[in-house]
């Protein structure tokens, strides 16, 4: 099977979303439009294979090449660092990465003065990496789960989490203080793949370039 092609795609909406544009440039699964508790999907004509997997392990899977393409958000991207191909912006799943904290502390507080300070965040690597850049010492408490709660409940005053519509941090009590990154869904390619299957893949991000780049002109 060494001709096929392989993707890992986060189960939910990326997934959905991600078919659709590849049903743009004619790679479709039939088979994954059936309900089943599957997790590998097949098109035999086409010769790809389709693998749905947590969104954090996306890279993993593309990185030690059971997958040979994978999407994912650039969230994950950030955080994970992996050695990995990001050739194509598929420009949807947008939200941002920010700095919030209670709209009460606001008031009084000036991020420029912050020298030592607690945040809660699924996001430890970016977040150290963003506030060692400006000097500021950190304490990283690591969650799971709704980052919102830790300020409601004294664990942290600060907060790294995504954000898209700030609804969330609106209806807690929350404002935001930075922006660290826009993040956007992005196609990423083992680089051993990119290799050994240049042909189908060069043809595969040439027409994903060319179907994001119209929808973006039709925008404007």
């Amino acid at each position: 099977m060494n001709d096929w092609i392989t993707f890992a795609l986060p189960k939910g909406r990326i997934l959905e979303d991600s078919m659709e544009l590849f049903a743009r440039i004619g790679i479709t699964c039939p088979e994954m439009s059936e309900k089943s508790r599957k997790l590998v999907f097949e098109n035999s004509e086409q010769k790809f294979r389709f693998m749905a997997v947590r969104a954090t392990d996306v890279p993993t899977y593309v990185e030690y090449g059971c997958a040979d393409l994978g999407v994912v958000g650039k969230d994950t991207l950030l955080e994970q660092g992996k050695d990995l191909y990001e050739p194509v912006d598929m420009k949807f799943g947008y939200c941002r990465l920010v700095v919030a904290e209670p709209k009460d502390l606001q008031a009084d507080d000036n991020p420029l003065n912050w020298s030592n300070i607690r945040v809660a965040t699924k996001y430890p690597n970016v977040t150290e990496r963003y506030f060692a850049a400006k000097g500021i010492q950190v304490e990283l408490i690591k969650l799971y789960g709704s980052i919102e709660l830790a300020p409601l409940v004294g664990l942290s005053e600060r907060i790294v989490d995504l954000v898209s519509t700030g609804g969330t941090l609106k209806a807690n009590g929350m404002v935001e203080v930075d922006t660290i990154a826009e993040i956007t869904t992005r196609l990423i390619v083992n680089r051993a793949s990119l290799k050994t299957k240049h042909q189908r893949i060069g043809k595969i991000i040439a027409d994903l370039e060319k179907v994001v780049g119209d929808e973006v002109r039709i925008s404007q």
